[in-house]
């Protein structure tokens, strides 16, 4: 078989072949027609070992142990900052002495708080009537002692009334009763009759203690609050030993508006105007908020200049739900105030109390 060679052109040797750079590492720049080596052109960048590019973030990490220790060195390189920060600070202040600016007050929820029209002034002339003339008058002007009664909600379990227990010895001339399955509307003309100035009811669910009714009699005002975050002595560390039956100081925090003064007046209403200062003994009700943080002390003086304080228990937290005029009456009271969670909640830095 005879094989014939066919010529091949060397036009089609690059048809299939991109256009290739020159072998050279030169270029020539038009118009100068100057030779510059690509070598001296390009800026050498050394790569640096332990830095990151500046999108980089820690979340971009998929080792969940390596991301952890990123987080913990930028948290630590933050916290040396700042002290290094504060550390200026003062030894600036140090040497200026006199002269040094005011400090810088932090911008907290509190202090940045939406102003609220009806923040209570203590001289107005309007708020000294309706105190001389509300419901808690006759108390405040000696002329009723307090008598709480407390229960709870029907078959109570043992931390609810370990719970009453343990308030009953807080507030001075309390009485714990069980329930026994009546209506509120058929306990509270009793209370009326045997001289209870406040009923005072626990409910629970799921035995735990979740709400509070405080109704003064023996006309009103009723409020309703949701109890949380409650610690019974037992489980407090360092508590000290059982309250005795002194009378106890309350302190009465940052009520503002008049709704707050309201509440404030409530409470104050439960304990007896005289407190006996041999048991230093003292009950706080701390608005924050719009939440009552509620703590039971003892105190003794160190020396002129140091106090110290040791807590009693129990102690609770109370969110405020409603307001209701008079007595208790749920399908035909009159509410002055109701929680709409939705709308007064929605700015955080405006409050109700």
């Amino acid at each position: 078989m005879d094989i014939i060679e066919v010529p091949v052109s060397n036009n089609n040797k690059g048809k299939n072949k991109k256009n290739k750079k020159p072998k050279n590492k030169s270029a020539i720049q038009e118009g100068n027609g100057v030779e510059i080596k690509e070598e001296e052109k390009m800026e050498k960048i050394e790569p640096a070992a332990s830095a990151f590019p500046p999108t980089f973030s820690v979340s971009d990490i998929k080792n969940k142990q390596r991301r952890h220790q990123m987080f913990m060195k930028f948290k630590q390189e933050k916290r040396k900052e700042k002290l290094q920060v504060k550390k200026k600070k003062k030894k600036e202040r140090d040497a200026l002495g006199d002269k040094a600016p005011p400090k810088e007050v932090p911008k907290t929820i509190e202090n940045q708080r939406v102003y609220d029209e009806t923040t209570v002034d203590p001289e107005d002339e309007e708020i000294a009537f309706d105190e001389g003339t509300d419901e808690f008058s006759a108390y405040f002007n000696g002329l009723t002692n307090p008598k709480v009664l407390i229960t709870t909600s029907d078959r109570p379990r043992g931390r609810t009334v370990r719970f009453c227990g343990q308030l009953a010895t807080v507030i001075p001339n309390a009485h714990v009763y069980y329930r026994r399955g009546l209506a509120l509307k058929r306990v509270i003309p009793q209370c009326v009759a045997r001289n209870f100035t406040y009923l005072m009811v626990i409910n629970e669910d799921r035995k735990m203690p979740n709400g509070l009714v405080l109704s003064h009699l023996p006309d009103g005002p009723t409020a309703h609050f949701k109890i949380s975050s409650v610690r019974l002595r037992k489980e407090m560390k360092r508590r000290g030993k059982d309250p005795t039956e002194h009378s106890p100081e309350v302190i009465l925090n940052n009520f503002t508006t008049r709704l707050g003064h309201s509440i404030g007046r409530l409470f104050a209403a439960l304990f007896p105007q005289d407190p006996q200062f041999v048991g230093r003994q003292v009950a706080t009700f701390h608005n924050q908020r719009d939440f009552v943080f509620f703590r039971f002390h003892r105190y003794i003086f160190k020396n002129e200049k140091k106090v110290g304080i040791q807590e009693l228990g129990p102690r609770f937290t109370l969110k405020l739900r409603s307001l209701q005029k008079g007595t208790f009456d749920s399908k035909f009271g009159e509410y002055e105030w109701v929680l709409k969670r939705h709308e007064m909640d929605a700015c955080r830095r405006k409050f109700q109390l």
